[in-house]
């Protein structure tokens, strides 16, 4: 019965497909957009060697944004994605768990109809919300599970239940102020500081708050530059069982000796400018915040820091393109994120970021954008959670010369070079290795054994639009690791073979 609702309420979504927009009476009209993309991925040596590790896979998602409009002042909005998953691979569960010897295991599905067929996820929500206008007092509100950025994405970029305002002001900016419910500290609705542990061993049920406000503006005069000054607080009220929900509730890996946040201030300030050709991407913050936890050890797979409860951190960056011509663009990168300047083992602890999906683009393969422990199956660098490198500026120093060049309209192609260095130095880990070449068991920092040199990558994009709405991409990249790359990822410099990957794509935007 559930299935079905959800397959007719899918379908009345489609019937207008064909429309942008459809008017269902004087009042009420249907906006639809969405996009179809299928990534073909090729990855090789993103251990450097360690092992073996070739994976060509393919990856597919649609995803539909439905907006329901009610008059000028009232909108229902939602964002689903359909059919996603790996090809090839049943993605949702069978309904018969597996009982053989040896094997684990596996919670079953509702029905046994579409077992062993290969089948993609059926059906995931995004978003849903309501946003009203309130003409007399020149404020929108939102209210439900929604959109939440922090300037171009590199320290807030999730979805959130919550509350936001958004106030237009006579001078045409907007002054926006935000509260999200977070996370419970138990998979559950309690509120106490002691209760029964849920699956995940969480016994703290207090929840994770966050408070956001912006403010919006365009300084005509200086670049027609559109601005946003930002500032954040986050608390995380579930301390009482030593489980953070940031790193330790995100069901997936971050880079190893990540501190626990239990509460975190930040403050920013981030730009789009034009000056006659050249166009500037750039933002600059500051984060500072507590870790309450204690730590005295880093856990059985390295995932905490110890530090003496305070933290802090920044981001910095410039990203420039200058046109030389209609077809021909030169642009550059420069940039640095904060690293922990008295290590792993104690002093201050490094932050750079709340929580972010990974829309943030840099290079394709030491930090490739889109995560898949964020926003689904979709593709990731050596910052995802099997490898564990860093994610957006953590600890790195970049810059980047790159290249545009569109030879007809339909087509581009992008070139660029990187060259990367840790911010503060990269601690080996990794100290024991067995005769045959594989890594020991894993241990703390060597605080006499460390590198700054992450290394380099060039990559490659080509864009050819085939039809209205629909591109075809090749895309690839290839990474040359330093000695403080391998001892991020592996602990140890034995192995610094390079990594590369080659990636096509299928995207049709509607």
């Amino acid at each position: 019965m559930r299935s079905s609702i959800v397959v007719l309420l899918i379908m009345l979504f489609l019937i207008p497909a064909a429309q942008s927009q459809i008017k269902v009476n004087d009042d009420v009209s249907i906006d639809l957009n969405g996009v179809f993309t299928t990534w073909f991925q090729y990855q090789n040596d993103f251990w450097f060697g360690r092992s073996d590790y070739k994976d060509w896979y393919a990856v597919q998602m649609l995803r539909f944004r439905p907006v329901v409009n009610y008059g000028e002042n009232i909108k229902v909005v939602t964002r689903f994605d359909m059919g996603q998953g790996w090809w090839g691979v049943n993605n949702e569960p069978p309904s018969n768990p597996v009982n053989a010897p040896g094997q684990h295991q596996r919670p079953g599905s509702a029905t046994g109809l579409f077992d062993n067929k290969d089948t993609h996820y059926f059906f995931h929500v995004d978003q849903a919300y309501v946003w009203f206008n309130v003409p007399s007092i020149n404020t929108a509100f939102t209210v439900g599970r929604s959109q939440w950025l922090a300037g171009h994405r590199l320290v807030i970029d999730n979805q959130y239940d919550g509350v936001k305002a958004d106030i237009s002001m006579n001078n045409g900016s907007t002054l926006s102020f935000g509260w999200a419910f977070v996370a419970s500290g138990v998979d559950g609705i309690s509120t106490l500081d002691n209760v029964a542990p849920d699956w995940r061993g969480a016994t703290d049920a207090r929840n994770s708050y966050l408070y956001l406000a912006n403010y919006n503006t365009r300084l005509q005069n200086f670049g027609n530059t559109d601005l946003d000054v930002y500032t954040f607080y986050y608390q995380d009220l579930s301390t009482n069982d030593h489980l953070a929900y940031i790193p330790n509730r995100l069901d997936y890996k971050r880079p190893r000796f990540t501190p626990q946040v239990s509460q975190l201030f930040g403050i920013g300030v981030a730009g789009n400018s034009k000056f006659g050709d050249l166009s500037l991407e750039w933002e600059a913050n500051y984060l500072t915040g507590k870790d309450d936890f204690g730590n005295n050890g880093y856990g059985a797979a390295l995932d905490m820091d110890i530090n003496d409860g305070d933290l802090r951190g920044y981001n910095a960056y410039v990203r420039g393109q200058y046109a030389v011509s209609p077809a021909f663009s030169l642009g550059g990168f420069l940039g640095l994120g904060s690293g922990d300047p008295d290590g792993p083992w104690g002093g201050t602890g490094n932050v750079n970021k709340l929580r972010t999906a990974g829309f943030w683009y840099l290079t394709e393969v030491w930090e490739d954008s889109i995560m898949p422990d964020e926003e689904g199956i979709t593709p990731q660098g050596l910052g995802a959670p099997n490898v564990r490198g860093y994610r957006e500026l953590e600890n790195t120093t970049a810059g980047q010369i790159n290249f545009t060049y569109r030879p007809i309209p339909r087509l581009s192609a992008f070139f660029s070079y990187t060259l990367l260095r840790a911010t503060e130095p990269i601690y080996a880990w990794q100290v024991d290795i067995n005769e045959d070449g594989t890594p020991g068991s894993d241990h703390g920092p060597v605080q006499n054994v460390s590198a700054q040199d992450i290394g380099w990558e060039f990559d490659f994009k080509f864009d050819y639009r085939l039809l209205d709405g629909l591109t075809l991409t090749a895309r690839g990249g290839y990474f040359d690791p330093g000695t403080a790359a391998g001892y991020l990822i592996n602990g140890s410099d034995q192995w610094l073979d390079p990594a590369w990957e080659l990636k096509g794509e299928v995207t049709f935007a509607f």
